[in-house]
């Protein structure tokens, strides 16, 4: 029987907490309540974008379990190198509801039930399917952070049981953001990783979403649900979600409505060093080299970044990225003639050709995105890095001001 090997099994994984869950096999689909459970964002960088599970509540014993897809096991053979490639195996888990509320709530993080109007039938399949899905041949996945993650399968699992309807509908609304909006929004109290983030992100990632694809995002489909409507079963229609709670307020600091604007300060950055650039050139030449380099370093280091996401890992939401064309491993040649240039050497044919091709990289990446029909949103590093290389091509161009303080 389905019910008896499932308890059974859930009595050796969940160990201290297989009471409750055996109760929730045990129970007669009639007394079984469905609902999600969605947490709001964490103050941690890996939880800030939130997290959700599905909660069977027998409502006759009042024992309940939670069922997530967010579990990793870190001491998993090869799991950093897998990690770093894109091959995240995750799995599903399921715990007593109240003891991982709690969890959650400890943390300051928001807690909400919704409870879903399903069927006695519904109720009793998605139960059944959680249980399967929990058995230890069947319970990892491999974790895609945009496309296959802690909600969308919740979402997708959901949607099986509503026979497609849940997807049906969700896919005619159009999305609030794109992938790299979500993420700017959500990782914007960590502005370094964001930027990062932002840096290392493709043209996938600014691709028009429909509900159904930004449901990613718990909070997400948590807000999407409550418009879904359900057959009620007597020729009409209701409301999916049959009763909502907040169980826990969000202590932390609330996430931001909208993405930040990273035009102005990365352009701002830009016109800044490119300035400083152009000033030092004669009157702090060490100062402007150091400047220089940091900056050539800077675009070499983040070039290897971005050509490795693409060409060795399967984060595919990084492969095409325009960024490799202002920002690429060939910056590193510009170290030994950009020191020699504030030194007051002629830079050489091949630095000087080397930069050029550089500049015209610039432009096609500005023209890319000028005309192309769906472009990659990196306006504002395109802002940053232009200035910049006009100034080192303005820098190493200049005729030397005292040819005999070169030492060869």
């Amino acid at each position: 029987m389905l019910f008896a090997a499932a308890a059974l099994l859930i009595a050796l994984i969940l160990g201290g907490v297989s009471r409750a869950a055996a109760g929730v096999v045990a129970a007669p689909a009639e007394s079984l309540e469905i609902s999600l459970i969605t947490y709001g964002p964490g103050a941690i960088y890996w939880e800030r974008f939130g997290h959700n599970a599905i909660e069977v509540r027998d409502t006759q014993s009042g024992e309940a379990a939670s069922f997530n897809y967010g579990v990793f096991d870190f001491d998993e053979r090869g799991f950093l190198l897998n990690f770093a490639r894109g091959r995240m195996h995750y799995m599903i888990d399921a715990e007593r509801s109240d003891f991982e509320q709690h969890s959650y709530i400890e943390d300051g993080r928001s807690v909400t039930r919704q409870r879903l109007a399903f069927s006695a039938a519904q109720a009793g399949q998605l139960r059944d399917f959680l249980l399967w899905n929990l058995r230890p041949e069947n319970a990892r996945y491999e974790y895609d952070y945009l496309l296959d993650n802690c909600s969308t399968r919740i979402r997708d699992v959901i949607d099986h049981v509503l026979g497609g309807h849940l997807r049906r509908q969700l896919t005619t609304r159009p999305g609030a953001m794109t992938y790299r909006q979500q993420i700017d929004r959500l990782m914007s109290p960590q502005p370094w990783l964001m930027l990062l983030m932002d840096l290392g992100l493709g043209p996938f990632a600014d691709q028009p979403l429909n509900a159904w694809q930004e449901s990613f995002l718990p909070v997400v489909l948590e807000n999407e649900l409550r418009s879904v409507r359900i057959d009620d079963g007597h020729g009409g229609s209701q409301l999916l979600v049959a009763a909502e709670q907040q169980v826990a307020p969000d202590r932390l600091r609330a996430s931001s409505e909208r993405p930040p604007d990273l035009g102005l300060p990365l352009a701002t950055a830009g016109l800044l060093i490119g300035g400083l650039l152009i000033g030092a050139r004669r009157r702090a030449p060490v100062a402007g080299a150091v400047l220089g380099s940091l900056y050539v370093a800077f675009a070499g280091v983040a070039g290897i970044f971005m050509l490795g996401l693409w060409t060795l890992t399967l984060h595919h939401a990084a492969w095409e990225n325009a960024n490799l064309l202002v920002f690429n491993p060939l910056a590193f040649a510009l170290l030994g003639p950009l020191w020699r240039a504030f030194r007051g050497a002629p830079a050489s044919r091949p630095a000087l050709g080397l930069l050029g091709a550089q500049l015209a990289a610039a432009a096609i990446a500005l023209l890319l995105h000028v005309f192309s029909h769906s472009p990659q949103q990196n306006l504002p590093w395109l802002f940053l890095s232009i200035p910049i290389w006009l100034a080192l091509a303005w820098t190493l161009s200049q005729r030397p001001r005292i040819p005999h303080l070169y030492l060869r």
